[in-house]
């Protein structure tokens, strides 16, 4: 006979979280223990929990008030028992898998947001209906193609979620369904990568056997896919609760057998059912084997209860490690025991071959097996890394695991650390979960090993590093000096530029060469811009900071383009007393002084001219330093008008008014604050 078990057999991480909760509140007794229906769909397990004192019940009604705890199962529950649980003043003990929750998440905010929410899932199954309890149980369950049109019409806005044990198979028909006749419809595929990859596994294990054994609750949901889909490839596929459930008469002889089990099957009922076939296989070893056996029995090391010892992994499964100990039994190293990162998964931290330190917790768990931690040799060396590190002032990596109230959890040197919200940036930050899953540079700031708390800083790193930037950049600073920044902020006067060091401010009037009424008509928030250092005084710490460039000058134009006596053509943009503006480039206006509009005698501009009217005249004077250009169209027409030489009043030019002479010949800055008056 040979044996292929799935590695993704046996307790998931959200099961695995369940229990590992359940077993810590069984051991401080202080208090009745509930859970609102079976914490898991594994008979055995929900009778050995009715043993040690855990009542699974159907409503709140059956729980006694005084001291009562409630133990939320894994498949999660509706909003409204939340509420009805919090009016009885009942202590909540929630073991919701994270995945679950995740559901209820998505469920509240889009439904909050008018969305119809769409269920893909069986509608009798308690996670379902969980989730719909966080919409106001108004979600349209869809278990098969044929509920679209018994229960769907299509509509705008709606938001789609799976069941996280459902088939992939089943959730790609009905979204591929609803995406061809949704216009507007969100979907997130929330079917848990454990069940996908447990069904792939169960797929390719059962194409290559003899016979598959599938092992867990009659009820449970995703064992019963299990068996589906093994049965497609294998016809000899057996679901069984425990080794009881083969038939009595089946042969096991000279049979390639596949095993896998289902999210909620404890690994002591894998090895006892894989134990059983074994026996049940082979023959009675001789006395020869015997003595073997004896000797062996001699050989084997001792353990003791608290030791550190080295071993050596020989398999893993989807949350267990086995590690040969040179003992008896081999050890086991749960995924509690492994690690404190949920994000992790086994095989990324260990494998087959890997020789590992682990911290003997139990010689003997009952079942003849060596129950190890790795986490405990971890937090016995992190402390002492930790200690030393918070006397030297050492930078230290930690992952951030956790969101909670007033900061987030990181897992350093193996130890759990709090970081204050305040610490986690030297800027404001309003959404902590942006951080989750991220490794970070931090500093120990508090540390009581007696209570087992350790209070870190990334802020304080930052703020180091930010200071040496600094540094680096005032010694390096000069006038001219390019620089690459991000728009940090823009305010009425400038933009505030992240020059990744320090801040620097450019003015509103080096942004454009012409007039600008606020900074975002040329850049925004978050913009890439390229600047340079116009002025910088260390003391105060200011930096100003130019834009506009030199050859986007309109003057530099106008010194290549135009030359005196060229005839032009141009627009009237201003008309004034004295004569009018116009418009020779953006942001370039000369000046056509009155007794230069006509070769007669005119009373005032507007007797000739209207704004807006485009016109010939010649460029009579450029003075590219005073930024002032003179033109005429006088100079383009028959000198009809003779000019005497005598003073007689009729005869004489009109002099320019004293207040204006000097605005014969205007600058652009003139010209321009004109137009905006």
């Amino acid at each position: 006979m040979e044996i292929i078990l799935a590695k993704s057999a046996g307790f998931c991480f959200g099961v695995e979280r369940a229990m590992g909760t359940i077993y810590d509140n069984i051991k401080k007794q202080d208090g009745k223990l509930y859970t609102l229906g079976p914490i898991i769909h594994n008979k055995q397990v929900v009778d050995e929990l009715y043993e040690k004192g855990v009542q699974a019940i159907e409503s709140l009604n059956e729980a006694i008030l005084e001291n009562a705890k409630i133990v939320i199962r894994t498949h999660g529950i509706g909003k409204s028992i939340y509420d009805e649980i919090n009016k009885n003043e009942m202590t909540c003990i929630d073991a919701t898998c994270p995945y679950v929750k995740k559901i209820h998440r998505i469920v509240q905010e889009h439904y909050r947001n008018n969305y119809q929410i769409v269920i893909i899932g069986n509608p009798n199954h308690p996670e379902v209906q969980g989730i719909n309890g966080w919409c106001e149980n108004t979600a349209i369950v869809l278990n098969n193609f044929e509920d679209i049109e018994k229960k769907f019409k299509c509509i705008n806005k709606v938001c789609v979620v799976a069941q996280t044990t459902i088939r992939r198979k089943k959730w790609d028909i009905i979204a591929d369904y609803l995406k061809i006749n949704c216009t507007d419809i969100i979907f997130f595929d929330t079917i848990c990568n454990a069940t996908n990859l447990r069904q792939n596994e169960a797929c390719e294990i059962a194409q290559n056997v003899d016979m598959m054994v599938v092992i867990g609750g009659l009820h449970s949901s995703n064992t019963r896919k299990l068996a589906e889909v093994s049965k497609q490839y294998c016809k000899d596929t057996y679901h069984i609760e425990t080794f009881e459930g083969l038939p009595e008469k089946l042969s096991f002889v000279n049979k390639k057998i596949g095993i896998t089990a289902g999210a909620s099957t404890p690994a002591c009922i894998i090895k006892e059912v894989i134990n059983k076939m074994v026996e049940k296989e082979s023959v009675q070893t001789n006395s020869e084997e015997m003595s073997f056996e004896e000797a062996f029995e001699q050989s084997l090391v001792t353990l003791n209860t608290g030791d550190i010892i080295k071993g050596t992994v020989i398999s893993l499964s989807n949350n267990e490690v086995y590690v040969d100990l040179g003992y008896k039994s081999d050890g086991i190293i749960t995924m509690n025991e492994l690690t404190n990162d949920p994000s992790q998964k086994i095989e990324d931290i260990v494998k087959v071959g890997d020789e590992i330190e682990v911290f003997i917790v139990r010689v003997n768990d009952g079942e003849g097996h060596v129950l190890l931690s790795k986490n405990k040799v971890d937090m016995i060396k992190g402390w002492d890394e930790i200690e030393t590190a918070a006397e030297e002032k050492t930078i230290l990596e930690g992952k951030i695991i956790q969101v909670v109230n007033g900061g987030v959890i990181a897992i350093v040197k193996g130890i759990r650390a709090f970081i204050p919200a305040s610490q986690m940036s030297d800027k404001y930050v309003s959404d902590l979960n942006i951080y989750m899953n991220q490794n970070v540079s931090l500093q120990i700031i508090d540390i009581n090993k007696r209570k087992r708390k350790v209070v870190g800083s990334v802020r304080v790193v930052l703020e180091k590093e930010n200071a040496k930037k600094a540094e680096i950049f005032w010694n390096e600073i000069e006038v001219g000096k390019k620089y690459t920044g991000t728009i940090k902020k823009l305010m009425k006067f400038g933009a505030f530029v992240d020059l990744g060091a320090l801040d620097g401010l450019i003015h509103i009037s080096e942004l454009s060469w012409t007039k600008i009424n606020h900074p975002s008509e040329v850049l925004k928030e978050g913009d890439i811009a390229e600047v340079y250092i116009l002025d910088f005084d260390k003391e105060k710490n200011k930096i100003s900071l130019g834009f506009k460039k030199a050859e986007d000058n309109p003057w530099e134009i106008v010194k290549s383009k135009f030359n005196v006596d060229d005839v032009i053509k141009c627009k009237v943009v201003r008309l004034v007393p004295f004569g009018a503006f116009v418009e020779l480039l953006s942001g370039v206006d000369g000046l056509i002084h009155i007794s230069q509009i006509s070769n007669k005698r005119i009373g005032k501009p507007e007797d000739v001219l209207t704004v807006g009217q485009e016109v010939d005249a010649k460029i009579v004077e450029i003075d590219l330093e005073k930024q002032k250009i003179s033109l005429s169209i006088r100079a383009l027409l028959p000198d009809e008008v003779p000019v005497s030489n005598d003073d007689s009043d009729e005869n004489k030019q009109e002099e320019l008014p004293t207040e204006y002479k000097e605005d014969v010949k205007v600058t652009i800055g003139d010209a321009i604050n004109e137009k905006s008056e």
